[in-house]
């Protein structure tokens, strides 16, 4: 089933999302559904925040994005990419070169820009079958599960913006919350 995704403007996005175990209910559909509206938003990955979960859970698909690449676009090194599910996930460490890319938000449609982060996050967390991982990621999935990794700290790409960047986008932000933008996936809008 696909989930509303949650908007620009609603509290949940800058809450800090809690842990969960193996009894968390209906996990297993819950997963289910969050791949099913991240495929059909387009996207590559979401966290439970953006579908009104206070839970530690996101998804990553880097996949898609080698599996659309262009011949002569610029490679990543983590092709071909990964797509898999995060359960309260750990940042460890960020480290290597600092990179800028042009990042999105399902939460934040029709607006890209800049975003500068580390090539390599290590991360301590879950599989779906809360087996234990720790693990090192580079290139775009490492971007990827960064932005992701922010939803369940309650923290948005535009926040890494520069003050007068975030002052210009303003309006546009405004217009997010008050649910005055078409996307083609449902969305839920602050109240």
């Amino acid at each position: 089933m696909q989930l509303p995704i949650i908007a620009y403007g609603t509290p949940i996005l800058r809450k800090v999302a809690r842990n969960i175990d193996a009894d968390y209910p209906d996990l297993k559909k819950l997963i289910e559904d969050m791949w099913e509206t991240l495929y059909a938003s387009n996207g590559v990955g979401l966290a439970a925040p953006q579908i009104n979960r206070d839970i530690r859970l996101f998804l990553v698909d880097s996949e898609v994005i080698f599996n659309n690449m262009e011949p002569d676009d610029e490679p990543y090194p983590d092709a071909p990419g990964i797509k898999r599910v995060f359960i309260n996930a750990k940042i460890k460490k960020l480290e290597g070169e600092p990179w800028s890319y042009n990042e999105g938000c399902l939460s934040i449609p029709k607006i890209n820009e800049d975003v500068i982060r580390p090539e390599t996050v290590v991360l301590e967390y879950q599989d779906e079958n809360f087996e234990h991982h720790t693990e090192t990621f580079i290139g775009m999935t490492a971007r990827i599960i960064q932005h992701e990794y922010d939803h369940i700290e309650g923290k948005l790409f535009i926040d890494y913006l520069k003050p007068l960047k975030k002052k210009l986008l303003q309006r546009k932000l405004t217009d997010i919350s008050k649910g005055k933008v078409q996307v083609g996936y449902k969305m839920l809008f602050p109240k």
